[in-house]
C-alpha cells in the first residue's frame, strides 16, 4: 500500500475488444487472432486489482474495432492539467485519437494538439523524470523527432531526445523506465551510441540499472512505478535483487496475452497526476521553460532527383545518421532533360549530428539556400600535423570553398583530407588546397564545419549503381563505367570489351592509365599478359608492393612464383628459396633498372616497365622479405609517391590487391575511371561503395580477365 497522502491516478481501458487484428510491431507477427480474449481479461483484472491498492483508476470506455485502445499509455502525455494528444503513426490506431480527445476535454484537461503530420505516441515515447526535471523523449520508430521541440514549447519542459534503433523496442517505455528515486531501468542496446552517451551523461553509474536482453524481452522496462513499488510483467532474480537493493518492492504481474501485442504494465496505464516540474530559475527570477537540443538546417538539392535516386539517398542518409527530415518544397522537372529542385529541412538531436548529416548531404551536392550562403569558417592550426576540432573532411568529389565572397575550387582533390585556405581579407588570388592532416603547418587556416562548402556534382548525371541511364534496371548484358556496379563472372567478356575500347581511346589521345597489380597476377600466370599491355603502350604507371616485383622477377629469372612452376602447376624442389635468391640478385645489382641494364633481367613485367620507361612505385610492408632496393619502406614517402604517379590518371586498373586498391581508391578524386578485378566480392564491393559513379567491379579470376583483355588489345599476328 502506498504511504502517499493521495493515491496516484491512472487512466486504464478495459480489454473488452482487445485482440491482435493486425501487425504494427514485431511482437504481433505470428500472433494475429492468437491472443486468448478470456485470459487477457483475467490478466487485466488481476493487474487492475493490484493497482487499486496503490492508485485510483480512471476508466475510459473501450471502443469496438479499436483493439489497441487498451494501451492507454499512448493516449497522450500529461503534465499537471495539460495533455498533449497523440498523433498515431499507424492508421490502425488513429481512430483512438478522437475518443481520447473527448475524454481529456470532459475531465478538465487543457488539450494540446501537434500538427497533423507529426507522429507522436504519448507516454509510450515520452517519460517524465521528476528527479531531474526533464522529459526523456524517443524518436526513430513511432514518434517523429520534430515533435520534441513542440513538446518543449507546449509543456515548458527540457526535452532530452533518445533514438530507438531496435524494432522490438518500438516505444521508449518498452526499453526505458525512470524511477522515482532517480534510478533508471533501461536496455542500452535499444538505443544508438549517441543516445547511450546522453543517458550516461545525465544518469550516474550507480543509478543506472541495465537490463539483460532476456529481461528486456520480458518487458521489465515497461514498468509502473508508484512510490517504492514497481509493477512489471516478469523479471530475473538478479534484476529483482538489484531493484530490492535500490529500495524497491517488485510486484510481478503476468501479462503474456498483452505481450503478444507488444505491451505490458506501463503500456496499459497512463498517469494522470504528473506533478509540475521543478524548473531552474534564472538570475532575474524567471523560470527556464521550453528547452530542446534539436537543431535544424535547411538545404537545397538540385538535379535529376527522382530518376537518379538522389533525393531518396539524401533523405535515407538523414534518417540513418540519426536525424529526421521534412521536404519543404519540391519542384519536379517535367521533361527528361529538366532538373528537379527540393528544399529540405534536416533535424538532429544535437549539433554534432546535424553537422555530420550536413557534411554528407553536401557530398551529395546539397547546398545552403542562396540567402544563407556565407564564407567558410576558418580556424588556425596551432599544432603541426593536428587539425582544429570539427574540421571538414574532404571526399573524392570536386569541392568548392567560399572565401572573401568568392567560390574557390579546391586543388589536389582526394578523400580523407582537410581544406587549407590561403586567403586574407581583401587579398587575391586566394587558394583552397586539400592537405593531409599530417602535413598541416602551424598558422595555416583550416575549414571547420560545413558553412561555405559545396560539392560540385554532375547535375546531368542520371546514372546510379545498378541502373541504366534511362532509369531502368541494368540488364545482364550491359556495362557502363557510369554505372558504379559490381559485375559477376558471367559478364566478364562484355566488361572486357568496354574496358578495351576505353583503353584504346586513352592511348590514342596520349592519356594516362595506372595499373595496381597484386602478386596474384604472377601466381595465375597472367604476368605475361600484363607485360604485353605495357609493351603495347596501354600502361603509363604501376603502383604495387614489394611482392608483385619479387614474384615477377622470380618468375623471369627462375621460372617459378613462390616456388611453383607455373607451366606444370607444381612446386619444384628447393623452390621456397627462389624468391629470396631473386631478391638477393637484384640487391647485388643495386636496383631493378640496373639488373635490366646489366642483361640479368630480360623479361617480365618489371623488365617491360624499365625498357619502356614506365614509372613505378613499390610500397613496403612489415611482412616483406628483402626488400628489393626499389621498395620504399617509409610509409609516408610511399603514399606521397603513389599520389604523384596518380596525378593525371584517366583510368586505374586494380588487379587482385585489396590493400593497395583501397589505398589508391582513397587517393583518387571523382572523374577517374576505376576498374577493380578480384575473385573476392568483398574487395570489389568496397571499392564500388566509395560512391564514385565512374567505377566498376569485376568478380573474376584476374588471370582470365587479363587474358581476355590482351586478346582484345594485343592480338597475336596471324
Amino acid at each position: 500500500m502506498s504511504n502517499s497522502a493521495e493515491k496516484s491516478r491512472l487512466l486504464v481501458c478495459p480489454p473488452d475488444f482487445f485482440g491482435i487484428e493486425y501487425v504494427i510491431n514485431p511482437w504481433m507477427e505470428g500472433n494475429v487472432h492468437r491472443a486468448s480474449h478470456e485470459l487477457a481479461i483475467q490478466q487485466w483484472r488481476g493487474f487492475a486489482a493490484a493497482l487499486e491498492k496503490n492508485a485510483e483508476l480512471e476508466i475510459i470506455a473501450p471502443q469496438r474495432a479499436l483493439p489497441d485502445m487498451v494501451f492507454t499509455a499512448n493516449a497522450g502525455l500529461v503534465l499537471g492539467s495539460d495533455v498533449v494528444l497523440s498523433r498515431f503513426f499507424h492508421g490502425e490506431r488513429r481512430g483512438e485519437e478522437q475518443h481520447f480527445q473527448k475524454w481529456f476535454a470532459a475531465h478538465g484537461f487543457n488539450v494540446h494538439e501537434l500538427p497533423r503530420d507529426i507522429p507522436f505516441e504519448g507516454a509510450g515515447d515520452a517519460l517524465w523524470d521528476h528527479a531531474r526535471s526533464i522529459l526523456w523523449a524517443a524518436y526513430g520508430m513511432r514518434t517523429e523527432l520534430e515533435a520534441h521541440p513542440h513538446l518543449a514549447q507546449m509543456l515548458g519542459a527540457e526535452v532530452v531526445s533518445l533514438r530507438l534503433i531496435d524494432p522490438r523496442f518500438y516505444h521508449l517505455d518498452t526499453c526505458f523506465c525512470p524511477l522515482e528515486s532517480g534510478h533508471i531501468i533501461y536496455f542500452p542496446a535499444a538505443f544508438d551510441a549517441h543516445s547511450n552517451r546522453v543517458i550516461e551523461q545525465r544518469v550516474p553509474p550507480e543509478l543506472r540499472i541495465a537490463a539483460s536482453e532476456d529481461d528486456a524481452e520480458n518487458f521489465v522496462c515497461n514498468a509502473v512505478n508508484i512510490d517504492r513499488e514497481i509493477f512489471l510483467n516478469r523479471a530475473s532474480d538478479e534484476l529483482k535483487e538489484r531493484l530490492r537493493a535500490a529500495g524497491f518492492r517488485v510486484i510481478e504481474m503476468p501479462l503474456d496475452e498483452f505481450l503478444k501485442a507488444g505491451g505490458a504494465t506501463k503500456c496499459l496505464t497512463l498517469r494522470l497526476d504528473e506533478p509540475p516540474l521543478r524548473l531552474p530559475v534564472k538570475p532575474d527570477g524567471e523560470r527556464l521553460r521550453g528547452k530542446s537540443s534539436v537543431e535544424h538546417r535547411v538545404l537545397e538539392i538540385e538535379g535529376h532527383l527522382l530518376d537518379s535516386g538522389l533525393l531518396e539517398r539524401a533523405l535515407e542518409l538523414s534518417v540513418n545518421e540519426g536525424g529526421s527530415f521534412r521536404v519543404l518544397s519540391f519542384e519536379l522537372g517535367k521533361e527528361r532533360q529538366s532538373k528537379s529542385r527540393a528544399v529540405i529541412r534536416i533535424a538532429a538531436p544535437a549539433r554534432e549530428i546535424l553537422e555530420k548529416i550536413t557534411a554528407q548531404l553536401i557530398d551529395l551536392g546539397a547546398v545552403l539556400p542562396r540567402e544563407e550562403i556565407a564564407d567558410a569558417e576558418l580556424q588556425s592550426v596551432t599544432q603541426a600535423g593536428v587539425a582544429p576540432d570539427d574540421f571538414y573532411v574532404t571526399t573524392i568529389y570536386p569541392t568548392e570553398v567560399r572565401a572573401n565572397g568568392k567560390w574557390l575550387r579546391m586543388e589536389n582533390q582526394r578523400m580523407d583530407g582537410v581544406v587549407v585556405v590561403d586567403a586574407e581579407i581583401g587579398v587575391d588570388p586566394a587558394r583552397a588546397r586539400c592537405v593531409l592532416i599530417r602535413d598541416l603547418q602551424i598558422a595555416e587556416k583550416i575549414v571547420v564545419g560545413t558553412r561555405g562548402i559545396r560539392t560540385v556534382r554532375d547535375a546531368e548525371a542520371r546514372e546510379i549503381r545498378g541502373r541504366r541511364s534511362d532509369g531502368a534496371a541494368a540488364g545482364a548484358d550491359e556495362f557502363t563505367f557510369m554505372g558504379a556496379g559490381v559485375s559477376s563472372e558471367r559478364r566478364v567478356e562484355l566488361v572486357v570489351d568496354q574496358i578495351a575500347w576505353e583503353l584504346r581511346r586513352i592511348r590514342e589521345r596520349g592519356g594516362k592509365v595506372v595499373v595496381v597489380p597484386g602478386p596474384v597476377v604472377i601466381h595465375t600466370g597472367a604476368g605475361e599478359h600484363l607485360a604485353r599491355l605495357i609493351r603495347g603502350g596501354f600502361v603509363q604507371a604501376l603502383l604495387g608492393g614489394n611482392a608483385i616485383a619479387v614474384h615477377d622477377i622470380e618468375q623471369a629469372l627462375l621460372g617459378t612464383s613462390l616456388g611453383v612452376d607455373l607451366q606444370r602447376g607444381s612446386p619444384v624442389r628447393g623452390g621456397h628459396q627462389h624468391h629470396l635468391r631473386a631478391i638477393n640478385l637484384i640487391r647485388r645489382c643495386g636496383s631493378i633498372a640496373a639488373a635490366v641494364e646489366q642483361g640479368i633481367l630480360t623479361r617480365g613485367v618489371f623488365y617491360e616497365l624499365v625498357k619502356n620507361h614506365i614509372l613505378f612505385a613499390l610500397a613496403g610492408s612489415i611482412r616483406d622479405d628483402g626488400p628489393l632496393p626499389d621498395t620504399q619502406m617509409d610509409l609516408l614517402k610511399s603514399q606521397a609517391e603513389y599520389a604523384r604517379l596518380l596525378k593525371g590518371a584517366e583510368m586505374i586498373l586494380m588487379l587482385s590487391t585489396m590493400l593497395h586498391s583501397i589505398g589508391v581508391g582513397n587517393m583518387t578524386p571523382a572523374g577517374v575511371k576505376l576498374v577493380c578485378v578480384d575473385i573476392n566480392p568483398a574487395v570489389v564491393t568496397k571499392l564500388a561503395d566509395r560512391g564514385s559513379l565512374e567505377s566498376t567491379g569485376v568478380v573474376t579470376d584476374v588471370g582470365l580477365f587479363l587474358s581476355l583483355l590482351v586478346q582484345r588489345l594485343c592480338p597475336q599476328p596471324s
